[in-house]
């Protein structure tokens, strides 16, 4: 048997693009004389499809897409994922599936059976799931159709805490399978690619049979799917894979002797030593990469061809730019200034040397002279009241008036440029630096973002990011003198809190003993974190590269007294 593997991008919602792609694929397996091509997780309509799903017309035209794949899958079946009604008078409305298109027909709809409503996941708002995993015999194999989740659940693998009662894996293997095909669509944080081989090479060396898992590539809003679809056999071995952050196309035969586990073996496409493991070994490289696909997508799927940002000669707007570069090309970016009475001559001087690292436009807009005429205004009402943090974020706000004001003129896509733990402890202005339409790297601890800076420089042979920019104090440059450590804990520290307290989730006396920190240090920390809550609500969407992400994976309370 035959299978192509087909590793492709797809946008929420674009139907015809959707389809010319899948249909694209589908030639490829037939001139490979595959006996089956595969596509990801609710390909047909794009993934997450949300509350779209509401929407009848969205319904109807999955359907239509649905039914003319089926006429199209003759010579090569088809395996798509999509959604379908549920039948049934009781439940949600519809099921998760994986669509067997075979002979000219729709020949089966496997339903996904467990429905993730963790984390980014909300499956079990839109979704029934199913009664198990179908195993079906087609082309001499007993094949069984898991989705995503379904494999997610193996009780020798999460041997500390299981989310699911069943799991359809094993149950496969019960009925029978010889060979496993599932779909997915499994969204990147930094390992995840790793963590998932390693569970898949667990269940088809216990299961004893081969395994082809196909995963989605691309950026859709916040989430980043990293595909690195991958074939393993009946030992757990993965004997083909996909490239990781990339479409790609991937063709194995299944063999299968009179006696022993069948073979797997590759056709087409890379081999298992053919393509670096987990991009280069370096999870920096996989997060840089993540990045840039990431950048690139939403800009592409939201309409923007162009981006615009702040660059302050800080660390963290010379990485965004950077990045951007690489998304979108360098004639497609444009850098702006923005100095203050407190920016010092540095300051600009090393935004101009990225600028021309780079090789991007740059402009220079001094906001010097619309921060006095500000303070003119506001004179009156303040009368009497010391300067304090007001005249520092109303530069902030300046600075974000003019940078949309370049995107309303001339249409280009506006990216943030705020870290995860300025973010976390609310060390942002709200309709300032916030201002925006993608924050790039607002999942990235300010300790990863000198990480990634000083591999980009390492991966470019030379330094595009200036080392100013790398060494000298993070500073706001909003008062004189001013350093973020005025405020703030040392960013190493502060992102060890951070962690604990976010990513781990810990209480503050864990954190404290964990990271040795003094507990009122990490309590306040802690109430910053729950105080800044309202302004992630109005924060630019960022990319979700980490196990936990502030975003839809995090749904705290902006109204809460929760005690730390």
């Amino acid at each position: 048997m035959r299978l192509a593997l087909c590793q492709i991008d797809t946008t929420v919602g674009d139907f015809a693009g959707n389809t010319a792609r899948i249909l694209q694929g589908l030639s490829r397996a037939e001139e490979a004389g595959a006996d089956l091509a595969v596509f990801p997780e609710l390909a047909i309509c794009g993934y997450p499809p949300r509350d779209l799903l509401e929407r009848p017309s969205f319904a109807r035209e999955a359907a239509r897409v649905l039914a003319t794949l089926a006429r199209r899958a003759r010579r090569t079946a088809l395996l798509v994922g999509t959604f379908a009604p549920n039948r049934s008078r009781v439940g949600k409305p519809f099921h998760n599936v994986s669509a067997l298109l075979d002979g000219g027909r729709v020949r089966v709809l496997a339903k996904k059976t467990l429905l993730p409503t963790y984390d980014v996941f909300d499956e079990g708002r839109w979704f029934e799931p199913g009664d198990g995993c179908i195993v079906l015999p087609f082309r001499g194999e007993r094949m069984g159709l898991p989705i995503c989740e379904d494999l997610w659940n193996d009780k020798d693998f999460w041997r500390a805490r299981r989310l699911y009662h069943d799991d359809p894996g094993e149950a496969l293997v019960r009925r029978g399978a010889t060979l496993v095909v599932a779909i997915s669509a499994s969204p990147f944080s930094e390992g995840k690619p790793r963590l998932r081989r390693r569970m898949l090479a667990r269940y088809a060396r216990d299961a004893r049979v081969p395994v082809a898992f196909l995963n989605l590539v691309g950026g859709n809003d916040e989430l980043v799917f990293d595909g690195g679809s991958m074939v393993l056999d009946g030992k757990g071995r993965i004997a083909a894979r996909a490239a990781l952050f990339e479409e790609d196309f991937v063709v194995v035969d299944i063999e299968r002797g009179q006696k022993g586990p069948a073979r797997v073996v590759p056709v087409s496409g890379a081999g298992a030593n053919d393509l670096p493991d987990d991009a280069g070994g370096d999870p920096l490289e996989s997060l840089r990469r993540a990045l840039v696909l990431g950048i690139r997508d939403y800009a592409a799927k939201c309409g923007f061809s162009t981006a615009v940002l702040g660059l302050s000669g800080g660390i963290d707007s010379a990485l965004v730019a950077a990045l951007a570069v690489e998304a979108l090309g360098k004639r497609n970016v444009t850098g702006v200034a923005m100095p203050s009475p407190y920016s010092s001559e540095g300051s600009i001087a090393d935004a101009r040397a990225l600028a021309e690292n780079l090789g991007i436009r740059f402009e220079v807009l001094p906001i010097g002279p619309l921060f006095e005429e500000a303070r003119r205004a506001l004179a009156p009402l303040f009368e009497g009241l010391p300067e304090d943090v007001t005249e520092e974020n109303v530069q902030s706000r300046l600075r974000g008036l003019l940078v949309m004001a370049v995107s309303n003129k001339k249409g280009p896509l506006v990216l943030t440029t705020g870290n995860k733990s300025e973010l976390a402890v609310g060390y942002c202005t709200l309709y300032g630096d916030m201002c925006g339409g993608l924050a790039p790297i607002s999942d990235l601890p300010k300790m990863r973002v000198y990480a990634l800076a000083r591999h980009l420089n390492a991966s470019a042979g030379r330094a595009l990011i200036p080392e100013a920019s790398l060494t000298k104090a993070p500073s706001a440059e909003l008062r004189p003198g001013q350093t973020d450590q005025d405020s703030l804990p040392p960013y190493p520290l502060l992102d060890a809190i951070l962690e604990s307290l976010v990513g781990r989730n810990l209480s503050v006396e864990a954190a404290a003993r964990r990271t040795g920190a003094p507990l009122l240090l990490v309590k306040k920390i802690a109430g910053q974190v729950d105080r800044a809550e309202y302004k992630r609500n109005q924060a630019a969407p960022g990319l979700k590269v980490s196990a936990k992400a502030f975003g839809s994976g995090r749904r705290i309370p902006i109204a809460q007294r929760t005690p730390l």
